[in-house]
């Protein structure tokens, strides 16, 4: 199992739908949560894309020398930069970073924000050019001096001079619900991600995909994209959830609403529809809350509970094929530390060689009477 965690570019901050509690996201704090991220074992950081972003190649970027392990998932945009131009930069990504960097393909699902970007493509029409945006920029990864000519793309020999040093290409990662986006995860992805969906619903989209990488002899790995709120009890998770959202009002939530409404992203709308902006039925499976959504876009969902509860849907996830989850939690540098501390014990996860502790001859916490180690939790293997 390995576990991801998150950089928010985008804003955080202790409440949602809120300026009390804000948190400035600034370099300084951005290189705080990827140390921590670094030291307490998590594979990599995701980054976010869009516009409400700083912008992920930048600060992922900016992190490569103050971290040693961590690796980046950072965005790709077919339609809004040349597939040779973008595997350029992964190249140099990779080789600057020693072979740290995993690829985000994002076709984008708000119309809207597309149209701000130059975007002027349907639905259907973006799936098409990022399965051609994709091709080219494998092929080049590869070695290979591209001619291509499809609906959307023309290349005349496009090519890298430089390879990376993942071979033959940083794997990529790839989420969409729409039987469009399953037809590209099978032709080209690694990792297929779903956001927070319950069980039942996930492995429907799993199969689906699997089915469909089996027909082209392929096989792809799978991935969930969650929040999450972990505490030493039950009691204590679910009054941390209802916190995170009391400063949340009914206006917020149809402002939202209004914008999600204009999405054509599938994934969004099975997101919105998860809780249907009804604040009164947010658990909408054990341990599985939907609070987020209600003024988030993307992932909306979170697992809350105590350390075996958590665990435990993670277990339930990962029975289903699923082996990379991509947590986050508010605020994101305390959560990345409160996660570690409480739920990597439980859990089989692929920690990076040389984190899983102090490296000095400290103990974890302080000596009791200045003296005495106090006991340590045995990791699952």
């Amino acid at each position: 199992m390995e576990v991801f965690w998150f950089i928010p570019t985008h804003g955080d901050g202790r409440y949602l739908g809120s300026a009390e509690g804000a948190r400035a996201v600034d370099a300084t704090y951005m290189r705080q949560i990827a140390q921590a991220a670094d030291r307490l074992g998590y594979g990599g950081v995701l980054l976010p894309t869009g516009s409400s972003c700083e912008d992920a190649w930048v600060v992922a970027s900016s992190l490569i020398p103050v971290t040693e392990r961590l690796k980046f998932l950072v965005a790709v945009r077919p339609g809004l930069m040349s597939p040779t131009l973008s595997a350029r930069m992964a190249a140099t990504f990779d080789r600057i970073s020693g072979g740290r960097l995993l690829i985000n393909v994002v076709t984008g699902g708000d119309p809207v924000e597309n149209a701000g970007d130059g975007l002027f493509l349907n639905h259907s029409e973006r799936y098409e050019l990022t399965n051609e945006f994709l091709e080219v920029w494998r092929r080049e990864l590869a070695g290979e001096t591209v001619q291509f000519e499809g609906g959307h793309l023309k290349i005349e020999g496009g090519k890298v001079l430089y390879p990376p040093v993942q071979k033959p290409y940083p794997p990529l990662y790839f989420g969409g619900s729409s039987a469009a986006a399953q037809e590209v995860a099978a032709d080209h992805i690694d990792v297929y991600l779903s956001w927070g969906e319950p069980p039942h619903e996930v492995a429907e989209k799993l199969d689906q995909v699997r089915k469909l990488a089996a027909e082209r002899g392929r096989q792809v790995r799978f991935g969930i994209r969650l929040h999450v709120i972990v505490r030493e009890t039950s009691e204590e998770a679910w009054r941390e959830a209802d916190r995170l959202i009391s400063k949340v009002d009914d206006a917020a939530i149809e402002a939202a609403r209004k914008v999600f409404a204009r999405y054509d992203s599938v994934g969004q709308q099975r997101m919105t529809r998860l809780h249907g902006g009804d604040r009164s039925q947010l658990e909408i499976y054990p341990n599985l809350w939907a609070g987020v959504g209600l003024v988030r876009g993307g992932a909306g969902t979170a697992l809350v509970g105590n350390p075996q509860e958590v665990a435990g849907l993670m277990k339930q996830y990962a029975d289903l094929g699923i082996d990379t989850f991509i947590l986050s939690g508010y605020p994101h540098l305390e959560e990345a530390y409160q996660f570690a501390d409480l739920v990597f014990p439980l859990l089989p996860v692929k920690r990076p060689e040389g984190t899983g502790g102090p490296t000095s001859t400290s103990p974890f916490g302080e000596l009791i009477a200045n003296s005495i180690k106090p006991s340590e939790k045995a990791p699952v293997s």
